[in-house]
């Protein structure tokens, strides 16, 4: 089997990339997903009236976590020394919304996509998590990478 996914041997087995080969280069990456909520929990989130406490403030730190972890939730991710991470919020009272973007910095051999979409996952899971006594109905939807920037494959932006 000849593939050409990177993450399979000629034989279809699942294996790690090797990037020790790799020149090490500044990346950057932003991913977004949006949560919905229902008008009585986005007032709540938005007054910092949730009984479990401030909802984006957890929020933000769940996602820093995560992004550090990534390797340890997706079994083909390489452990990366990352160099920073931004979980930024912006409400939307018209939508009941909240978007979620996570941006995540390293000098490394490999991107890091998905250590900022496992931030805006996690980061968006914790919001449900704070809401969900007062809404049970929020959906998650959107979770997608919106930009990158540096390595062998070049810079991408998403249509917005």
């Amino acid at each position: 089997m000849n593939s050409t996914l990177t993450h399979l041997d000629d034989q279809g087995n699942a294996r790690m990339v090797d990037v020790g080969g790799k020149e090490v280069t500044e990346r950057t990456a932003t991913a977004g997903a949006t949560v919905r909520l229902s008008p009585d929990a986005f007032a709540a989130l938005a007054a910092g009236a949730l009984k479990k406490g401030d909802a984006l403030g957890v929020a933000r730190v769940a996602g820093i976590m995560a992004a550090k972890r990534t390797s340890d939730l997706i079994p083909l991710c390489h452990p990366l020394p990352i160099t920073g991470v931004t979980i930024d919020f912006t409400l939307d009272a018209a939508s009941h919304t909240v978007t979620v973007e996570a941006t995540v910095k390293v000098s490394g051999r490999t991107g890091v996509e998905m250590e900022a979409l496992t931030a805006a996952s996690l980061a968006a899971l914790t919001i449900y998590d704070m809401c969900k006594a007062v809404d049970k109905g929020i959906v998650i939807e959107g979770v997608r990478l919106l930009e990158k920037r540096g390595g062998k494959s070049g810079d991408f932006t998403a249509a917005r």
